[in-house]
């Protein structure tokens, strides 16, 4: 009697184990996939209305995923519309980034990247090897321009405008860092202008979005799609500060590549802040908005025209200058060797009208 017991006994926990395994495999299977089974188990139906294959117990345990935050849906959507045209490079020994801005295969990446080379390798998001052409570089802003054989299937990246950048709005990166294809990274913009000491590079965008051996040469987008820059440097010693060079700049030496064969810019000779009108609130200044003088080389044509630092520059021409991006707008327009007035208010609350000669930056191709 007492063996018939444990007999029954063992019998009794066998089913149990056995019905619970089933309502766990069974709960896996519905939660992936089954439309009928998983839409049942939310919708709160019964045993009795539960389709074939669902249980009870399945319904009640299946998993509840939280919905996608508006930002997470849009990053998804910045990535899919923009990893397409972004493309791998490879020159020699070494490798990085690029991005398609043009249907006629015109692809934007860093100098660093080519090197001295004339001829690369093109990676394209489906996996296709194409080979590529250096049009040209600028190794004083760290861009080249490659283009490889035109195709109407090559998908084009969206150029945005870098001159109308806010400091904390979105910024995503997108590239091949160390050889991981089109991996993708957010932040924000976290500010513009950025000289950075031990860098040979001026007026960068800086970002938090990771950055690392591998990106340089790909795009940073904003939170359309659009591309804001090129990444191009990242600081080893500390974390979340990358840099990208502005699109509006890399956008104008693909101009000229492409109209003329070859890359001329201006040279006014200063590096910059610009003028937040709580500053100048702060410090008395006679102006809210322009740009004020940080640095002045001594033998540019900003000099000897008698710009000094501390001055606010407000105006080129007939060019209102509020912020850098304006600055940088109006000397794109203008050619190596033109002469430009500028306005500057001086710290004392005198102001001056003074004619610049630009010069022209050494473009090493």
């Amino acid at each position: 009697m007492a063996r018939k017991s444990v007999a029954r006994a063992v019998g009794a926990v066998g089913l149990a184990l056995t019905v619970g395994i089933g309502v766990g495999i069974g709960q896996g299977l519905v939660g992936r996939g089954a439309d009928g089974g998983l839409a049942w188990a939310r919708q709160g139906g019964t045993a009795a209305e539960a389709p074939e294959g669902a249980s009870a117990a399945g319904a009640r345990k299946a998993p509840v995923f939280a919905p996608q935050t508006t930002d997470e849906q849009n990053v998804i959507r910045v990535a899919r519309q923009v990893t397409p045209a972004v493309v791998g490079i490879t020159a020699g020994s070494g490798s990085g980034s690029g991005v398609v801005v043009r249907q006629e295969g015109v692809i934007i990446t860093n100098a660093h990247v080519v090197g001295r080379s004339r001829e690369v390798e093109v990676s394209l998001a489906n996996g296709e090897r194409v080979p590529g052409r250096v049009l040209g570089r600028d190794v004083n802003v760290d861009i080249a321009v490659v283009q490889i054989p035109a195709r109407r299937s090559i998908a084009v990246a969206t150029v945005g405008d870098s001159d109308r950048l806010t400091v904390g709005q979105s910024a995503v990166a997108i590239g091949n860092p160390l050889g991981l294809e089109r991996t993708v990274t957010t932040g924000v913009v976290s500010a513009v202008n950025r000289s950075p000491r031990g860098i040979e590079l001026g007026g960068l965008i800086q970002t938090d979005a990771a950055i690392n051996p591998g990106n340089s040469g790909g795009p940073l987008v904003d939170s359309r799609g659009a591309v804001i820059g090129i990444n191009t440097v990242i600081y080893n010693e500390a974390q979340g500060l990358g840099f990208a060079i502005p699109i509006n700049l890399a956008n104008n030496i693909v101009q000229q590549l492409l109209t003329e064969g070859v890359i001329r810019r201006p040279y006014f000779g200063i590096s910059y802040d610009n003028l937040e009108p709580e500053v100048a609130q702060y410090y008395g200044l006679p102006v809210e908005q322009g740009i004020i003088v940080v640095q002045i080389d001594p033998q540019s044509p900003a000099a000897r025209a008698g710009i000094r630092r501390g001055d606010i520059i407000t105006r080129i021409d007939a060019d209102a200058i509020q912020r850098g991006g304006d600055f940088q707008r109006v000397l794109r327009a203008r050619a190596p060797g033109q002469s430009v007035t500028v306005t500057v208010a001086r710290p004392n609350g005198g102001t001056a009208r003074l004619n610049v000669r630009l010069g022209e930056t050494e473009v090493a191709g």
